[in-house]
Parts: C-alpha cells; structure tokens; sequence
C-alpha cells in the first residue's frame, strides 16, 4: 500500500513495526512458512526489490534480458525475505531509536540505533521515492551495506561461473531454508 504523505522516517517505522508484529504472531517454528509468505508482503510493499536487485548485480544487469530479469528480481526477493526472516527471528525484545532524516532530491536516509543487551547497532535506511512512496533500496549496518555485501558475493560468483550459476546457487538456498524450517531443525 502507499502512503504519499508518509515521509521517509514514517516508512522505516511503519516497514519495522509490521516485521516486528509478524514476528510476535509467529513466532512458533511451525508458522515458518506463514512468516517468511508475510515477511515477502512486507518487502513487496514497502522496499524497492527490483532497485535492490539491480544494484546486487551491478553491470551484469545490463546483460540480462527482461525475462532473465524479473527471474532474478524474484530469485532475489526470496533471498531477502529468507535472510530477513532468519535474521529477525533471534529478535528478543530489542528496541529502535530514530536519530536522524536526511534527503536529497528523491532519495533520504534514516538514521536508527538498534538498542540491545547484547549491544547497540546502527542502521541507516537509504529510501528512494518512487511515485509519491518512499520505498527501502538498502540497509547500512555498523557500516556494512547489504547491497554491496550481496554485490560482492554475486561478482565473485559470476566471475568464476556466470550470472546462470548465480540464480542456480540463490534457488538451491532458497530450497535449503525452505526445508530446513519444515523439518523443524
């Protein structure tokens, strides 16, 4: 859904009070399937996977056509999901601060501190706006950005195979996280 008079910060904090209820609703490991379908909702809606995707990839982009495409935004939008639903799933309680907005022209960063017993963690959101929403196009973490983290792993991998090996390696994890949450290990 789009809010046109939600601001960049409004979106974060919706985009993180959704994932933070779906986690309490199902938490229990035999609701897996129905977090990561829910998870999935959230990221079609609120972060811009294609924008995402294309930047993972970097100049092999351009060498794919539309339908090798929107294969790998898909392929791509099931890692996310998978590594947001993992990843999410040892949240204990932990709470966000909102330190600061920043835009320029069509694109803004939120500034956030995860606060944690364990230790506190930076987040800075990096927001484009598309069509009068501010969609998610990255997450910085501790300075660590998960475009360019995927952006890394994907160049080596098309270097040393092709962009083919790729999606074939993303599909073969998808199906391992699927499996892995349905036997309940």
């Amino acid at each position: 859904a789009a809010w046109p008079e939600q601001g960049p910060t409004g979106t974060v904090k919706a985009t993180v009070g959704e994932l933070l209820s779906i986690l309490k609703a199902f938490k229990d490991p035999s609701r897996a399937e129905t977090r990561r379908w829910e998870i999935e909702q959230v990221i079609r809606h609120r972060v811009h996977y294609e924008e995402m995707a294309k930047r993972s990839l970097g100049v092999s982009w351009a060498q794919l056509n539309d339908s090798a495409r929107r294969e790998y935004v898909g392929l791509f939008v099931q890692l996310l999901r998978d590594a947001l639903a993992n990843r999410m799933v040892e949240y204990s309680g932990e709470h966000i601060i909102f330190l600061s907005e920043q835009r320029e022209g069509g694109f803004a960063e939120v500034k956030t501190r995860l606060v944690a017993d364990k230790g506190d963690t930076l987040i800075d959101f990096r927001l484009v706006s598309q069509d009068g929403s501010w969609l998610v196009y990255d997450a910085v973490m501790d300075g660590a950005g998960l475009v360019g983290n995927y952006h890394a792993q994907f160049t080596r991998i098309i270097r040393e195979a092709s962009c083919a090996r790729l999606m074939e390696r993303i599909k073969e994890k998808t199906l391992i996280v699927k499996l892995f949450e349905k036997s309940g290990s």
